[in-house]
């Protein structure tokens, strides 16, 4: 008879137990978790404010892989793309050049090619990597044209933008759904 006594004690004792339970979950349920807005121009994997003429934000990387495998640079990107292109290159990536010295002093030229769009950085510093991620997070209108292994790791990670690289003496595309495959 004696356990059917301590039953009641023990309820009392778990009901009182009970509301501060409830207020940890709450707490718990407080924390806000945020999601990263995602362009509305993305479709799936698919980036819609991709269009001809294309917009190219070129690396340092890249510029010197070009010039290693004396490539010029936009007949060999409209070769790829099959479209007009723009390369455009920030003031970042035209001091890493200079910084580079003689050695880069071709790239350097390439760089300053009338062609090219020159875009003005209101940052300070001249790392050229965190400049174009930025870019390209704001603006998901370029296509990123680098061989840095690091830098492409990090443009992945970026939904809808595409990366251009030299390989095997030309220009490979990779993440651009209209690419013809080859």
């Amino acid at each position: 008879m004696k356990a059917n006594h301590s039953h009641p004690n023990r309820r009392k004792q778990n009901q009182a137990k009970a509301p501060q339970k409830g207020k940890d979950e709450k707490k718990k349920d407080d924390l806000v978790r945020e999601i990263p807005q995602v362009s509305s121009s993305l479709f799936f994997q698919y980036n819609t404010a991709l269009t001809p003429p294309y917009s190219i934000l070129v690396d340092t990387n890249f510029l010197s892989h070009t010039v290693q495998h004396k490539l010029e640079v936009i007949p060999t990107m409209m070769d790829c793309l099959y479209a007009k292109c723009i390369p455009i290159v920030t003031d970042c990536v035209l001091a890493e050049l200079e910084k580079l010295g003689p050695k880069y002093r071709i790239a350097l030229r390439i760089a300053k090619d009338p062609r090219f769009e020159r875009l003005k950085c209101d940052h300070k510093g001249t790392y050229a990597d965190d400049c174009l991620v930025d870019r390209v997070i704001k603006h998901r209108v370029y296509i990123v044209a680098t061989n840095d292994r690091d830098l492409k790791r990090r443009i992945r990670k970026i939904p809808g933008v595409p990366i251009m690289s030299v390989a095997r003496a030309k220009y490979v595309i990779e993440r651009l759904p209209d690419a013809p495959e080859k």
